[in-house]
């Protein structure tokens, strides 16, 4: 039995915190031995703070971790691995819902002892009928892709508890994570059929708004910790594009103009870290993919 702790980072999550806490509470698992589950209250002006107390009363597992001010998601996850014993670690963004079976698929591969980490499939409910929402679809269908031959861990992990922290001022914390197991001789792991539902930004402001401040982020993890992701390689995400070709109207019309936000935003990411010396660490929140109605997969489970 593989005893796990799972974190919640939270900064004004009160339109998905007692969704996911009900998604998490009847996880059904066998391998898997659910300990705790953790929410960083990070700076909440909102009323998360209260939803998770009210579980916190109902369930023991449930605890509430609260930060005066608003932090960071790294000083986030720093808190929490200051405050778990268990051996392994989930993280889970507070602006997901998984299935009944997430948690089970995501941290079993940790049987085997050369695994360190693993990442699972986030699936986006956005409608793929709309601009916006093909381009969620598109570019979590390219992570898809990309993590089968390169896994790159996004949404929800599970690592080892190995280190006592991640950098401080990181923006992404599953990339600095990545190179603190591969650094133990660890190897990351890709499971695919640990979904996890997330929404994708409605608008193209806040996804160059979100995508921006990731890729600075990542720029700052290449240069600090010597670490690219498989992302960052233009080279396959562009390939793994041209591969993921359709006969549709909407990969002609559509699939072009993702391609000139995802470059754009990469520029002005780039822009941001090496010219103005910014880094986005502060979370960077696009508030329409806060409101996440519950998917049809996981009707009647909660």
């Amino acid at each position: 039995m593989i005893h796990c702790c799972i974190g919640i980072m939270a900064y004004n999550e009160e339109a998905n915190i007692r969704l996911l806490l009900q998604a998490l509470l009847v996880q059904k698992t066998e391998k898997v031995a659910i300990d705790e589950i953790v929410v960083v209250a990070s700076g909440c002006t909102d009323g998360t703070e209260d939803i998770v107390r009210e579980y916190v009363a109902i369930d023991p597992r449930v605890r509430l971790l609260s930060q005066p001010r608003k932090e960071g998601k790294a000083s986030a996850v720093n808190l929490l691995l200051r405050n778990t014993e268990c051996e392994v670690v989930v993280l889970e963004s507070a602006d997901t819902l998984p299935l009944e079976n997430t948690i089970e698929a995501l941290v079993s591969p940790m049987t085997d002892p050369k695994v360190g980490m693993v990442g699972g499939r986030p699936v986006p409910v956005n409608s793929p009928n709309q601009f916006m929402g093909y381009g969620a679809h598109l570019v979590w269908e390219l992570h898809h892709q990309m993590s089968l031959r390169h896994p790159k861990m996004g949404e929800v992990i599970a690592f080892r508890n190995i280190f006592a922290q991640i950098p401080h001022d990181s923006a992404v914390d599953e990339a600095s994570i990545e190179p603190l197991i591969i650094g133990q001789g660890l190897r990351l792991h890709y499971a695919p059929e640990a979904v996890v539902f997330n929404k994708g930004p409605e608008t193209a402001a806040e996804f160059v708004k979100r995508r921006r401040g990731n890729f600075a982020g990542h720029l700052y993890v290449k240069e600090t910790l010597g670490y690219k992701v498989s992302t960052m390689s233009g080279t396959r995400v562009g390939w793994l594009f041209l591969t993921n070709f359709k006969w549709e109207w909407r990969w002609f019309c559509w699939a072009p103009g993702i391609a000139a936000l995802e470059v754009y935003v990469r520029l002005l990411g780039t822009y941001d870290y090496t010219i103005c010396k910014r880094k986005p660490y502060n979370w960077v929140i696009a508030p329409s993919t806060k409101q996440l109605s519950k998917p049809k997969q996981l009707t009647g489970t909660l």
